[in-house]
């Protein structure tokens, strides 16, 4: 191999890096967030509104999360290793926070668009 062949590569490998940092670290922020409760679809709310949320189930099982300035927080929970409380806040498209014990999954989406526009109807 001559320099100008290594050089070439270098070259071509440094671009590829370059678009695989790009893209593995872009995230796209989210806009709802979907409940889950033992698999079933629960609720859906919004991330642009502030609120405080709490699911309980018959069993007495309970779960707190927050919805503050677009982000998702799981604040309280009756589950005994309380795992849940201490997962990062949630706000960018297919984040989650799980409580494993209650069953309960909170899923970061973007807002369900129609894909038939008003031309086509």
């Amino acid at each position: 191999m001559k320099k100008n062949d290594i050089t070439l590569i270098a070259i071509i490998v440094v671009i590829v890096m370059i678009f695989f940092v790009f893209y593995a670290f872009q995230k796209e922020t989210g806009s709802t967030l979907v409940v889950t409760v033992d698999g079933e679809f629960y609720q859906e709310y919004s991330l642009h509104e502030n609120q405080t949320i709490t699911i309980e189930d018959e069993d007495g099982h309970k779960n707190v999360f927050e919805i503050k300035d677009g982000v998702a927080t799981m604040i309280e929970a009756s589950c005994p290793d309380k795992l849940c409380i201490s997962q990062r806040p949630i706000s960018f498209n297919h984040e989650t926070i799980v409580c494993l014990p209650n069953k309960v999954v909170l899923t970061v989406e973007n807002a369900k668009t129609s894909e038939v526009d008003m031309i086509s109807q």
